[in-house]
């Protein structure tokens, strides 16, 4: 559409009515979400500071349109937050157009070499003895945290695994990207920009010794070529740093500070969608003891029940955009320049998509369109990754825990944008869930 077809801005619904540090929002937004839907597709968010899509159509629209980008500006004061900018500048996520598409190809290459059927037996092995670790204090008589034990701990070994980051190397990485991403809630504040940028920093130097190292181990090492016919030929390298470093592309190659950008992109994500997916999951499971004991009577379901996780409790509630030029989502004008943003958590729970039970947990739905990992040329390259890691905890909860049950108090993290909990204690039932 053109920005000519939008409305009168005089008939615009009312501001949004939620506050998003509201502790009583942030422990459940879905019905504010439902009575944005029911007045209109977007609205203006003044405390956001840009407009927000809530239904899931507006939304895939948004993620969809190749008019709005992740167009990248330095977050400010640019001499304070160097290597949080450097970060930002380098990432696949943070491109669009030619540039866009000339990274995803190097680091779609690279991940083509079989690094998630590689690391497979490695989370499945990791999975189990966390969450062995978990069963052995819970049959101990002691509640034993899910968050700490196993969310946490299980995605940042993955993305080491994954990058090749040395055991000695790996202790920071969680706090690194934690401290990273407070900065996309709303106004995170002087405290948490300073430490973002020292968490960044550190981040790079590592990044960079490690690029220095695999870059020597592979002077000699024949380049990767983009295409169908490495896919089809490649056989899986040492380690992605290691490939993304060996991928070519008619004679281009990732720069040092792309890979670093790519590397950061990676922790980022994958380790917060995974921490909180596990956390919000689980806690969504068990409060639904039925959908929990059909997991337990058919563990065939995990993967279907997966999906449905990522929708029913998003773990990114908050994704933006920008226009390149003037256009409409669902009849609202966005100018050039302007942001908006999709609420990823109102989408999933859109009737109009996910039935008049869209509000229930079903661990059985399909099709579950849920936009969880994006859509549109910035869908995740990840996704198989992160499912993997999610699936297995599942897959390992259920059968070495079948009788889980909540136990005392969770801590929801008082964040908006990452929706998750940090502890989530979890006890065993009196009852045990029938097997039959």
């Amino acid at each position: 559409m053109h920005a000519s077809e939008s409305p009168d801005p005089r008939s615009r619904p009312a501001p949004v009515p939620f506050d998003a540090a509201d502790p009583a929002f942030l422990d459940d937004p879905y019905p504010a979400y439902a009575a944005l839907r029911a007045a209109g597709p977007v609205h203006d968010h003044p405390g956001l500071g840009l407009p927000v899509a809530v239904t899931h159509a507006a939304c895939s629209a948004v993620l969809r349109d190749r008019g709005l980008g992740r167009i990248w500006t330095d977050a400010r004061p640019e001499t304070e937050l160097a290597a949080f900018n450097l970060l930002h500048r380098n990432s696949l996520l943070e491109r669009e157009g030619e540039s866009h598409t000339r990274l995803r190809r190097l680091v779609a290459a690279a991940f083509a070499r079989g690094h998630t059927e590689r690391l497979a037996p490695l989370v499945r092995a990791r999975a189990t003895a966390l969450v062995g670790d978990l069963v052995a204090r819970v049959r101990d008589g002691e509640p034993a945290d899910l968050v700490g034990l196993v969310a946490e701990p299980l995605p940042v070994q993955v993305i080491a695994d994954l990058l090749g980051v040395p055991d000695d190397r790996r202790a920071p990485l969680r706090d690194w990207s934690d401290a990273i991403v407070r900065m996309y809630e709303p106004d995170p504040g002087p405290a948490a920009q300073r430490a973002a940028e020292r968490a960044s920093a550190d981040f790079v130097s590592m990044l960079r010794d490690l690029v220095a190292e695999r870059g020597a181990g592979a002077a000699g090492r024949p380049s990767v070529p983009c295409g169908a016919e490495h896919a089809a030929t490649g056989a899986p390298g040492g380690d992605l740093v290691g490939d993304l470093l060996a991928v070519r592309d008619s004679g281009d190659r990732i720069s040092a500070d792309e890979l670093v950008g790519t590397a950061a992109l990676l922790l980022m994500a994958g380790h917060e969608a995974t921490v909180n997916v596990i956390g919000n999951g689980v806690h969504a499971l068990l409060r639904h003891p039925d959908q929990w004991r059909r997991l337990v009577v058919d563990p065939e379901l995990v993967g279907t029940a997966v999906e449905e996780l990522i929708r029913f409790d998003a773990p990114l509630q908050l994704f933006e955009r920008t226009a390149g030029a003037d256009t409409t989502v669902a009849g609202y004008r966005v100018p050039a320049g302007g942001r908006i943003g999709t609420l990823l958590g109102a989408a999933g729970h859109d009737p109009a998509v996910f039935g008049e039970h869209a509000d229930r947990l079903d661990v059985c739905r399909s099709p579950n369109p849920h936009l969880g990992f994006g859509a549109g040329v910035h869908y995740c390259l990840g996704a198989p990754l992160a499912r993997l890691e999610i699936v297995e905890v599942l897959r390992a909860l259920v059968r070495l825990l079948p009788d889980a049950a909540p136990a005392g108090n969770p801590v929801r993290r008082p964040r908006f944008v990452m929706r998750g909990w940090s502890k989530l204690p979890l006890t065993a039932s009196t009852e045990r869930p029938s097997a039959h």
